[in-house]
C-alpha cells in the first residue's frame, strides 16, 4: 500500500490553513460571491491530488484531516505564539470614535461595508463607538462609548433608589419648612396664647 497520503494530506492541511489565512477571516455568511467561489475551488483544488485514491484512503485522510484539526486547536490553546500564527488575533478597526484606516486597510475592510455591519448591530454611528475589533472569526465586536449605551436594569435600579432616597429628603425638608412656617395665630390656638397680658 502506498502511504504518500499521509505526508500529501499534511501537506494539504498547513497549505490551506495558510491560504486561508492570506485569504482574510470572514465568516462564510459575511464573504462576497467571489470570496465563496474562490474558497470552494481552493478546497477542491487542495483535495484532487488524493480524490483519485480508494475509498478506504479517502476515509483515512478524511480522519487525518480531522486530527490534524484537533492537533492544530490544542496548540493554540496551549500556545499563544501558535494561536497568533495560526489564527491570528482580534484587531482594532475603531478607536475612540475614529476609524483606524491602517489596520482596515491590511483587512481589506471598506467603510461601507463596516458601516453595514455596525447597522446591522444596531449601531447607527461611528462616533457613538469607544472600540471595535474584527474578531478571528471575522465578527465584529465593539463597546458604545459610556453616555451612548442603553440603560441596564442595574443602572435602572439604582436610578430608582436615588430618586426614592431624593424624595424622602425632599419630603423631611417639606416638613421643616412647614414648622418653621407657622404663624402667630396657628401659635395663639395650639398654646392658647401662653402669658397673658396683665390688665
Amino acid at each position: 500500500m502506498d502511504y504518500s497520503w499521509i505526508w500529501e494530506t499534511f501537506l494539504i492541511f498547513v497549505s490551506g490553513k495558510i491560504i486561508l489565512r492570506i485569504g482574510g477571516r470572514k465568516s462564510i455568511s459575511q464573504m462576497t460571491i467571489t470570496q465563496t467561489i474562490v474558497m470552494i475551488g481552493i478546497g477542491s483544488l487542495l483535495i484532487q491530488p488524493i480524490a483519485e485514491k480508494n475509498v478506504l484512503v479517502t476515509l483515512l485522510v478524511a480522519l487525518e484531516f480531522t486530527l490534524l484539526m484537533v492537533i492544530s486547536e490544542y496548540l493554540e490553546i496551549k500556545f499563544d505564539a501558535f494561536e497568533t500564527f495560526s489564527s491570528g488575533k482580534a484587531v482594532i478597526i475603531i478607536e475612540n470614535g475614529i476609524l483606524n484606516l491602517k489596520n482596515m486597510k491590511k483587512l481589506r475592510l471598506t467603510t461601507d461595508r463596516l458601516e453595514t455591519r455596525l447597522r446591522q448591530n444596531g449601531v447607527s454611528s461611528i462616533e457613538d463607538v469607544k472600540t471595535a475589533t474584527i474578531e478571528v472569526s471575522g465578527q465584529i465586536g465593539y463597546e458604545l462609548k459610556d453616555d451612548k449605551k442603553p440603560i441596564t436594569k442595574e443602572d435602572f435600579v439604582t436610578m430608582m433608589a436615588e430618586v426614592t432616597e431624593l424624595k424622602n429628603l425632599m419630603k423631611g425638608y417639606q416638613n421643616t419648612k412647614n414648622k418653621s412656617n407657622n404663624n402667630i395665630f396657628d401659635e395663639i390656638q395650639q398654646k392658647n396664647h401662653e402669658g397673658k397680658a396683665e390688665p
